[in-house]
């Protein structure tokens, strides 16, 4: 379909441009459309995703999800360009399915394996997405979550920059998730920070781009430095807690909700958080990522 690709160009664009391309985590086929619309408005690139984890969550299909996005860039046709971004995912069944469905991107999340474990496991993935023409990320290093005290043995997790050369060079990774200091989910106990140092010796030494996670609640100069730094920094940024967060101000709740349960909110009300996902959406893209008019 027109505009969907893989990641390759929408990176290496990026990467050149120092600027960053989101990934948004719509966890929900509703919040779909709202991605996309505030990628028209403002004329960017964007990848939208949806991880492993939030398939069991919020009860939603791998191929259900897939059949969603592209009924809303047929119903849109939307002139920017897109990607279909399956995120953090352990289990190599619900990759191979991802791809059967018109998925163009996936991360294998072998991070937690030693080093030769995750270079094999995700060698395989690299091999079985070429079949479908996607392109593979993967991690390397521990992005934790916030929900833990910052202690000094953090750096322990971090990624190490030789490693991370060797990691892409085995491998054959399209683009890799280092662990620099932010963390998945709402900032509460710890402070968000980067080490840019370290962030710019691994882009010095590896060849493809690199991946923030962790996106929702840094500062947006933290984030456009570490686009935009001189060495390189990163070129895609995962957005995802605070797209949930929106859409349940919205609504009234609290936590998480199925997709069943937000499919059956009236018109009026789904018009209403979708509307409120795509403030956010153009926000993140204008003042976070500086991927505006870059499409």
């Amino acid at each position: 379909m027109a505009n969907v690709e893989n990641l390759t160009k929408l990176l290496e664009d990026a990467k050149k441009g120092r600027y960053a391309v989101g990934s948004f985590s719509a966890r929900y086929t509703k919040l779909i459309q709202p991605i996309i619309c505030a990628a028209m408005e403002t004329k960017s690139p964007v990848i939208v995703q949806l991880s492993e984890k939030e398939v069991i969550r919020h009860k939603v299909g791998v191929k259900e999800f897939a059949d969603a996005f592209y009924r809303v860039v047929k119903e849109l046709n939307p002139q920017v360009p897109l990607a279909l971004h399956l995120d953090h995912t352990k289990t190599l069944d619900v990759i191979k399915e991802a791809l059967e469905a018109g998925f163009t991107s996936v991360m294998i999340d072998a991070s937690e394996m030693d080093f030769a474990d995750n270079v094999a496991v995700t060698k395989e993935v690299v091999e079985m997405a070429k079949r479908y023409h996607a392109t593979v990320e993967a991690e390397l290093g521990k992005i934790g979550t916030n929900d833990f005290v910052e202690t000094d043995t953090d750096e322990e997790l971090y990624t190490d920059p030789k490693e991370a050369k060797e990691f892409c060079q085995k491998t054959g990774v399209d683009c890799l998730a280092v662990s620099v200091g932010t963390a998945h989910g709402v900032y509460t106990v710890r402070r968000p920070k980067v080490d840019y140092v370290r962030l710019e010796e691994i882009n010095t030494l590896t060849e493809v781009p690199l991946v923030l996670h962790g996106g929702s609640g840094v500062p947006s100069e933290m984030v456009v430095k570490a686009a935009q730094l001189p060495e390189g920094g990163v070129s895609k940024v995962n957005i995802a807690t605070d797209l949930e967060l929106a859409m349940l101000a919205v609504v009234g709740k609290e936590g998480h909700l199925t997709e069943t349960e937000l499919n059956a909110y009236d018109e009026e009300t789904t018009v209403k958080f979708q509307k409120a996902v795509q403030l956010l959406v153009e926000d993140k893209i204008i003042n976070y990522l500086q991927s505006a008019n870059k499409a």
